[in-house]
């Protein structure tokens, strides 16, 4: 019985040349190393031994190529998802003439937490019955493994950046560019961040075992200029004057502002330190109407 199948990376010999490429095998099965499969800078002759990867091709025929993925059944790798298909999952490029899907059944319940094209995900190969190629989201051990550890000091508040590989309800977890292993509480972070998708955050914290606890909240500082410049605009589109301030109840801030009462009160008193405000009955006004 022939051991080819989709999925690995394996030398054959090539056997006979064809108009549209070269039949190559391993003395029981012959399959096809169409000529676009063949890197420029080979050169195949019958009788040599070819390293190939085999995948199906899309009418589900084994179809050999010398240009070998990174992503495999025994070897992880990033690879860009290049589609969307809802009732299916997503489909990832790892350099293949056919692009592989990661199953719906992979994917988070959450639609909205899906991957988006150009996000990329952490995989290796799986099979079905059928023998056709999926993606293999890594496992926690697995990132474990890749990851390394970060330095002991000088690391707190320098920005990192990478993609998620895992969601879970009290936060994500990332793998920096530098191979970081990253955790976002949801506490740190204003929505939850997409599998796959690329973040960008500030280190907090250096755990013992050299991992990092990572904030996607700016400083507190910018934070509250942020919403300062929130006020402001609201106050002069209407006119300078509105009916909120210091005793407005939370659910009315959050409604008018999107704030905490909190962030509202310190982003309301820096606007009062900078003499752009003043507050009177109740109502705030802007210091121009003076």
């Amino acid at each position: 019985m022939s051991k080819i199948q989709a999925g690995m990376a394996i030398k054959l010999e090539v056997e006979r040349e064809a108009e549209f490429g070269y039949f190559i095998g391993d003395g029981m099965e012959s399959i096809l190393l169409p000529n676009s499969e063949i890197q420029s800078d080979s050169q195949i002759s019958i009788g040599d031994k070819v390293k190939v990867f085999v995948y199906l091709d899309k009418t589900g025929r084994l179809t050999a190529t010398t240009k070998i993925p990174e992503v495999r059944f025994d070897s992880y790798g990033w690879a860009e998802v290049v589609s969307v298909k809802k009732e299916m999952g997503v489909f990832v490029n790892i350099g293949l003439s056919k692009d592989i899907l990661v199953s719906v059944d992979d994917l988070p319940n959450l639609r909205h937490l899906w991957p988006k094209v150009g996000d990329a995900l952490y995989i290796s190969l799986k099979s079905d019955r059928h023998e056709r190629l999926l993606g293999k989201l890594a496992s926690e051990d697995v990132m474990q493994e890749t990851s390394v550890e970060a330095p002991l000091k000088g690391i707190r508040n320098d920005s990192v950046k990478g993609n998620v590989y895992r969601l879970l309800m009290v936060g994500s977890f990332f793998i920096s560019q530098e191979g970081y292993r990253c955790f976002i509480h949801e506490t740190e972070r204003v929505e939850e961040p997409r599998l796959g998708e690329l973040v960008e955050g500030r280190v907090i914290d250096r755990k013992e075992d050299g991992t990092l606890n990572v904030s996607l909240l700016p400083f507190k500082q910018d934070k509250m200029e942020e919403d300062a410049a929130v006020i402001y605009k609201y106050l002069l589109n209407r006119g300078g004057a509105m009916p909120y301030g210091d005793k407005t109840l939370p659910e009315d801030v959050k409604f008018h502002f999107g704030l905490s009462k909190g962030s509202f009160k310190r982003a309301l008193g820096k606007l009062m330190k900078e003499d752009k405000v003043y507050q009177e009955d109740g109502w705030t006004y802007s210091s121009n109407r003076k």
